[in-house]
């Protein structure tokens, strides 16, 4: 394969897209032939900074490929690990290009907007020397696994909201209501939805010691800066009765501590907790891509861990993510949007659903009946997995992958997670990340009691 220029092979290729370009493919074969050192470094909350040293080619004739490997970079890092202001050191003409691209009406326009508002902060392109990049400071946060006392977990999703009583780690009550906070314009009904349901598992303790909230979205400091849930509230009503909707409904029970978290991250923890060991990255594969991550030393780090954003597929005819406008990220991939875009290859009408998780379950119905179409549909999926998990290998410190969500679900799930072991055995032995589905201890763990275990009761 030929991209900017680029000679790259790409083996092992998804049957029903047949033009997929494995990022991480072609990143070796342009790193093969680049001399021209260069580091970017991504600043963000509590001056924490990341720094990815790295090499371009810096001539004419490369540009466009320098371009394109540079802003597939600063993507990827922005969304995994977040940030506000981006250091290009050692090179004007990239600085130029990522300016450019970072600005109101540049093509990176979403990203700057959307990292701004999270970290409550205008977003930067700053040039400099090389000499003078940054320095690589961060520090994650032991969160998590603490299950004495009586503690509630809440976990705040799409379409239900799911609520454990939790006393010394074991589970006395559970509830699941069906809820619509995605419809919802007046905050009030989330604020009420989240409050009854921390009274209900309150209603089954002597006490209350601690509230863990696991939700869709990103939360700094247990404040909400970006979260679908409340996708219809107005913005002067965000800030108002959103941004601090946790932090008030946990003074319900008195001066508590509460922690708040990521869903992402809260299914990675569980997902450590379940497996007795840490580096641990989960993906969810769903309504979208969602992902969460436990470090080496089994902390939460505080990244963005966004992976549906995450660019993963090189071919410039890739498909469009509709809400960011760029395109090959990893949500038209491993989500049921990536289902619902392979089926029609394989031949599979969808029309009679109306709805994404209508389409969704035809092939998976299709797949039970071990139809040879949908077969096709989920080994594509699993190639895709394969040949990307490898790509997260080079960004994380991985020892497991835990495989969840509901395109995940039954024997499209297993095949899925047997197609990407092959394709990682097959073309990146030195990858040895274990993928995997949930097991029983895991279910047992759940994600309510993660949630419960997320504060610290004791702490001063």
């Amino acid at each position: 394969m030929n991209h900017f220029g680029i000679e790259f092979k790409a083996p092992n290729r998804p049957l029903l897209d047949p033009d997929f370009m494995p990022l991480l493919q072609f990143n070796r074969a342009f790193l093969k032939t680049s001399r021209r050192p260069v580091a970017i470094a991504i600043e963000r909350s509590g001056k924490q900074i990341s720094v990815v040293s790295t090499f371009i080619h810096g001539t004419p004739q490369m540009a466009e490929a320098d371009r394109y490997y540079i802003d597939r970079l600063v993507k990827t890092l922005l969304w995994q690990k977040g940030g506000f202001r981006v250091y290009v050191c050692g090179d004007h003409a990239m600085y130029l290009y990522l300016a450019d691209a970072y600005s109101a009406n540049g093509s990176r326009a979403f990203d700057a907007d959307l990292m701004s508002r999270v970290y409550e902060h205008p977003f930067e392109v700053v040039d400099l020397n090389l000499e003078d990049a940054p320095v690589e400071y961060s520090y994650s946060k032991s969160i998590g696994r603490h299950l004495d006392g009586c503690r509630i977990g809440f976990d705040a999703g799409g379409s239900d909201r799911k609520v454990s009583a939790i006393i010394d780690g074991e589970a006395v009550f559970s509830e699941e209501v069906v809820w619509l906070p995605k419809e919802m314009s007046d905050p009030d009904y989330h604020y009420d939805g989240i409050v009854a349901a921390l009274k209900t598992a309150a209603a089954h303790m002597p006490r209350v010691d601690g509230i863990g909230v696991s939700s869709a979205g990103i939360y700094i400091d247990n404040l909400t800066r970006v979260a679908s849930l409340f996708l219809k509230v107005p913005p002067d009503l965000f800030d108002q009765k959103v941004k601090d909707i946790y932090i008030r409904a946990a003074r319900e029970f008195g001066d508590v501590p509460l922690e708040v978290c990521n869903d992402g991250d809260v299914t990675a923890l569980a997902g450590a907790m379940s497996l007795d060991d840490d580096s641990v990255l989960g993906i969810a594969m769903g309504t979208s891509e969602a992902g969460g991550y436990v470090d080496a030393a089994g902390n939460i780090t505080g990244w963005l861990n966004e992976l549906a954003f995450v660019p993963v597929d090189a071919n410039p005819l890739a498909m469009v993510d509709e809400w960011s406008g760029d395109i090959g990220c990893g949500v038209k991939y491993f989500s049921q949007d990536g289902v619902i875009k392979l089926a029609p290859r394989a031949g599979i009408d969808l029309s009679e659903a109306e709805t994404p998780a209508g389409k969704l379950k035809i092939v998976q119905k299709l797949m039970a009946a071990d139809d040879p179409r949908a077969i096709d549909v989920y080994q594509s999926i699993g190639r895709y997995l394969g040949h990307s998990l490898a790509y997260y290998d080079s960004l994380y410190d991985i020892k497991h992958v835990l495989l969840l969500g509901r395109v995940m679900s039954g024997r499209g799930g297993d095949l899925i997670l047997a197609e990407a072991r092959r394709i990682l055995a097959a073309n990146y032995p030195e990858v040895k990340l274990i993928p995997s589905l949930p097991d029983e201890k895991f279910r047992r763990v759940g994600q309510s009691v993660a949630a419960a275990s997320l504060p610290d009761i004791h702490a001063k």
